[in-house]
């Protein structure tokens, strides 16, 4: 049996679009399996979608509700019992983020216990080894879209970091909608040996007009942290930005976010929203922020920081208007009553699998209208590092 290592080498090797095929080789010649099949998650986290030869020839499964969902959902290997044989479903997943399942058949008797952990060592590095594969070809990206994506859409997941990460700190969970027609609502996150950077931006307008102005101000930000810009300073070259090429004329509310990853402590501007709530030992709360103005509406805006403290065992939820804002048929709001239900129904769920839950739960509280907007949830836990005192915030 090939050592991980090896199995490395040989993906490594492999050319990007025939990378599951090298895969299946190595299951079969190295694992004794009978048959191996690679499933996508698509954009709305709702199906998974077997990577096939010719796109879309092949019937796509519940990524909630089906063996291979299973395994996905909870990110442990899943072992299906078939009765002529066996199923091994693997999560295929990088630093938490979630990117699909790796299903491996055997025959009656073929299978051994002792050997889910060298397979998940091929889903693993199968896992690595698409990120890689996805600058030179779109084999894989093709196959996570249900049906074709609108031009502002294709714009928008480009930009995006992922839609999951953890580390020993924190965990994270992000999910836009409607997925396959998204427009500017945007997120993206940093990390590195010290703090956690994160942002999340209503986007303004609609189509690409609006995913242009969500990448410009993506773009700055990037730029700004990149040249090693305190968190006042990317939102003030953000902003600088956003005014050069719309003179005011369109603007990008947002929200910064650095985090400590020692401390808890949080350095926030308010660009004019999103939201932020809280669930802090089983209590839903808003947290009030310093309103500044949106990025882009004024020559020279001056941002300056609010600081605040996570604790270990917060969780916080960042919301876009199209969220928090949706009415009922009886013209309730979503964030007077309801969020606050779906925070704590979803409590003991893993961040990556949160933002969805919301989003199904607005759905029913918009009694089957259509939305209006497009609606952004990002999840964080917060865990802190070992030894990280609890006190006031």
């Amino acid at each position: 049996m090939a050592g991980g290592d090896a199995v490395e080498r040989e993906l490594r090797d492999a050319a990007p679009h025939e990378l599951f095929e090298k895969v299946r080789d190595v299951l079969t010649r190295e694992h004794g399996a009978g048959s191996a099949e690679l499933l996508m998650a698509d954009y709305a986290l709702a199906r998974l979608q077997p990577v096939t030869a010719q796109p879309f020839t092949a019937e796509s499964v519940s990524a909630l509700d089906s063996p291979q969902g299973r395994a996905f959902g909870s990110q442990q290997p899943h072992v299906a019992d078939l009765g002529d044989g066996v199923a091994v479903h693997l999560p295929v997943s990088v630093r938490g983020d979630r990117l699909g399942v790796l299903s491996v058949g055997y025959a009656e008797g073929a299978y051994e216990p002792a050997l889910l952990g060298p397979l998940q060592d091929v889903a693993d590095a199968l896992a690595h080894e698409i990120l890689v594969a996805d600058r030179d070809t779109d084999v894989f990206l093709q196959a996570r879209r249900t049906k074709r994506l609108t031009l502002a859409a294709e714009m928008q997941w480009q930009l995006l970091p992922g839609r999951s990460c953890c580390r020993p700190e924190y965990e994270l969970g992000a999910q836009l909608e409607p997925a396959y027609a998204i427009y500017g609502d945007c997120f993206d996150w940093s990390a590195s040996a010290d703090h956690l950077t994160l942002t999340v931006n209503n986007g303004m307008g609609e189509g690409t007009d609006a995913a242009l102005l969500s990448s410009l101000a993506v773009s700055a930000l990037r730029n700004a942290r990149r040249a090693g810009l305190g968190l006042e300073d990317q939102a003030a070259l953000a902003d600088q930005a956003l005014y050069g090429q719309y003179q005011g004329e369109l603007h990008l509310p947002m929200l910064l976010l650095r985090f400590a990853l020692a401390t808890g402590e949080v350095e926030v501007i308010d660009a004019g929203s999103p939201r932020l709530w809280r669930l802090r030992e089983g209590v839903v709360e808003q947290v009030p922020l310093e309103a500044q103005l949106p990025l882009g509406m004024f020559e020279d805006s001056i941002y300056t920081c609010q600081r605040l403290r996570v604790l270990p065992g917060d969780r916080l939820l960042f919301l876009s208007d199209g969220v928090y804002d949706v009415m009922s048929p009886t013209g309730e709001p979503y964030s007077l009553h309801a969020l606050s239900r779906a925070v704590l129904d979803t409590r003991l769920l893993p961040p990556s699998q949160v933002p969805r839950a919301v989003l199904e739960r607005l759905a029913g509280h918009r009694g089957g209208v259509e939305a209006a907007d497009d609606a952004l949830v990002v999840c964080l836990d917060w865990h802190g590092r070992a030894g990280t005192e609890r006190g006031e915030p």
